[in-house]
């Protein structure tokens, strides 16, 4: 039996201004506002990055992990925010702490885990964690700003 959702796609699509190929977060597991996020993030052959990284030997790219985590991050700022951030941007500012601890390939089931470590004003900072069946794929500490939307 699988649970519900807590945020779909569509409830996903509204928090985020990210669109395919970007957007990186199929659907939200697990909230703790404003402590945690768990989401999820299926990966699959059709991803255009596969074409060229690697052939033969598809392997998601590092980088898309970690805009992944931050795309998580963002939407549990917009979920402790509610409305009043509806319509904001969040910026990713940095990036601390980088490791990548296993490759993530086509058919994994990418589990994003992010924990509000530090928050001011419209400054969050975040420590993630990135999964495939329970093995840790990348870890990181993530900064992101808000800003508005040009």
């Amino acid at each position: 039996m699988t649970e519900e959702p807590k945020l779909d796609i569509a409830a996903i699509t509204e928090r985020l201004p990210h669109r395919y190929p970007f957007l990186l977060v199929d659907r939200v597991l697990e909230i703790n506002v404003p402590e945690t996020l768990v989401a999820l993030k299926n990966v699959t052959i059709n991803e255009p990055f596969f074409t060229g990284h690697f052939p033969g030997l598809p392997v998601m790219p590092g980088v898309l992990i970690i805009e992944a985590l931050a795309q998580a991050g963002g939407l549990l700022v917009f979920e402790g925010a509610g409305d009043e951030k509806h319509g904001a941007v969040l910026y990713l500012t940095g990036v601390e702490k980088a490791r990548f601890k296993s490759p993530v390939r086509p058919g994994d089931q990418l589990i994003l885990r992010v924990a509000l470590a530090a928050s001011r004003r419209s400054l969050w900072r975040f420590d993630c964690r990135a999964e495939v069946d329970g093995r840790i794929a990348a870890v990181a500490e993530i900064t992101m700003v808000a800003g508005k939307r040009s």
